[in-house]
């Protein structure tokens, strides 16, 4: 495989359990990309990288603070990593409409507390190609500074609008 479809990097970046702890679906992507040659990790990151812009909006970041409180930009991020380790098909679904991920289970749980985030799942493959060459993945900028459309309001009522799955089944 000398190039990386985008049905490959999906293949690479989806979890095989959805059940799995955040750790463990870092490790799983890990040995995957081991295989990879430099090329098809540079064309990994890249794809990782555009879906990481794709979902960098408000409405998700809305989706997040309902299900798990999250309110920061760091923690948008890793969740944002945790939406692109469900698959294409939870991503675009998400995409469409961000109430849609109350249908996605299971979600893992910490300390009895939704959990959908995985920490630095999108440098692994720049890690590794770190690693290989002491030298970093080539440039590709992030995009906007503010996340696409318009801020979701925080209060309960407009949450429960926006995203009634998802309050009704995350909210506390």
């Amino acid at each position: 495989m000398d190039s990386l479809t985008e049905q490959a990097f999906w293949d690479l970046v989806t979890t095989p359990d959805l059940g799995l702890d955040p750790q463990s679906v870092s490790d799983n992507l890990k040995l995957k990309l081991h295989d990879l040659s430099d090329q098809q990790l540079i064309a990994f990151d890249k794809y990782f990288g555009l879906c990481m812009r794709q979902c960098y909006r408000w409405d998700l970041f809305g989706a997040a603070f309902v299900m798990a409180g999250c309110n920061d930009e760091y923690g948008f991020s890793e969740f944002r990593c945790w939406l692109i380790s469900r698959g294409k098909s939870v991503f675009d679904n998400a995409l469409l409409n961000p109430d849609s991920l109350a249908n996605c289970t299971p979600v893992y749980y910490l300390n009895e507390q939704p959990y959908p985030y995985i920490d630095e799942y999108d440098l692994i493959a720049g890690l590794l190609y770190e690693e290989r060459n002491d030298d970093e993945l080539p440039f590709v900028p992030s995009g906007s500074d503010e996340p696409k459309g318009k801020r979701f309001k925080d209060k309960a009522k407009f949450l429960k609008q926006s995203y009634p799955l998802l309050f009704a089944k995350y909210w506390q």
